[in-house]
């Protein structure tokens, strides 16, 4: 059986896992899930030593970067347990990298912890300051906790990148003030279009703003300096000359990302899709409870190199219209 470094059928190296814990979540975001949610049943999602195992077979399989998501990480009833034994890992230099995306709500108990177990950097969701808006938005009035997770975060050494979904009539005339806000915290901040993941309350054609239009807007009254910087994922990024702050650019649906793709996702329940925009996926939790767990995950790996897509089928075209995916985005993770 094939046990080399994972490499799908067009060529691009696999290094990143983005793992999710949990599907659960503690705000209910407009864009991502309706207030009224299904979660999964406990039984259906691994234990912590089943991710833990899950993690190592992507380590060996010559994956350097793991993020781990949600759902809401954060609310996973012992999730720094999980994050101590990655951390064990990455202190012997099995692989390079352990990071986390947050909503931030619990951030203020965990960063601390976070940075003791060797994560350096974490990304928070972050889409509004305005205080009303955000209720309105999250459906949770918890904006003052997601600030205070931020300060936390900060003053134990983490590096923090906002990532704003940008969304047309709610949040477009705020762009500017949270990218001065973010660099002037040292923060950079990363602009993402919405994503047509789940069906949701609202319908997503009076969400959607086009990522180009609102750069032609910031380079009206700044100047956005191109960058080489790559990290095999979706951003392009450029410096804000005049805050001297790094600024990401995530767009699916205005200019397809995925020449470079490097990454696949693992859901909570062990199903791998090898691409965030398509239905199609692996059973790892079969593998992983299987008669030979590591022989049979390797399989399944080989199995997804083959399948992973060369491009995702994202599409936002008219109203009414059935998302793209009908997974929300909490089941896969951010």
């Amino acid at each position: 059986m094939t046990t080399s470094p994972l490499k799908d059928s067009f060529g691009r190296h696999i290094d990143y896992l983005r793992l999710s814990v949990t599907d659960r979540c503690d705000l209910r975001c407009t864009y991502c899930m309706a207030e009224e949610m299904q979660f999964l049943p406990k039984r259906e999602v691994l234990s912590l030593e089943e991710l833990e195992i899950l993690s190592g077979a992507f380590i060996d399989r010559g994956v350097k970067k793991i993020r781990v998501t949600g759902g809401e990480p954060l609310t996973r009833k012992d999730i720094m347990t999980l994050m101590a034994r990655l951390g064990r890992r990455l202190e012997k230099g099995d692989f390079e990298e352990l990071t986390l995306t947050t909503n931030a709500t619990q951030l203020y108990h965990h960063a601390d912890v976070l940075k003791s177990v060797g994560v350096k950097r974490i990304n928070v969701s972050l889409d509004t300051l305005d205080d009303k808006k955000f209720t309105q938005l999250t459906r949770r009035n918890v904006l003052s906790k997601v600030l205070q997770g931020l300060d936390a975060a900060q003053n134990a050494g983490l590096k923090v990148k906002i990532n704003t979904v940008a969304l047309k009539g709610f949040n477009d005339h705020e762009i500017p003030e949270m990218i001065s806000w973010a660099h002037g915290r040292q923060m950079d901040l990363t602009l993402i279009e919405v994503m047509p993941l789940g069906a949701i309350d609202e319908d997503r054609v009076d969400q959607y703003l086009p990522l180009s239009a609102v750069r032609d807007n910031l380079e009206t009254q700044w100047t956005l300096d191109p960058m080489e910087k790559r990290t095999g994922g979706p951003a392009r990024y450029v410096r804000v000359r005049e805050t001297g702050g790094t600024l990401g650019f995530i767009t699916p649906l205005t200019n397809n990302f995925c020449a470079g793709c490097n990454r696949v996702r693992v859901t909570c329940t062990g199903q791998i899709y090898m691409c965030l925009g398509h239905s199609d996926k692996i059973d790892l939790r079969a593998a992983l409870r299987g008669e030979n767990p590591i022989d049979e995950l390797n399989s399944a790996l080989n199995q997804a190199m083959i399948k992973k897509p060369e491009r995702h089928n994202f599409e936002i075209s008219k109203r009414g219209a059935d998302p793209s995916v009908l997974r929300h985005m909490s089941v896969t993770g951010g």
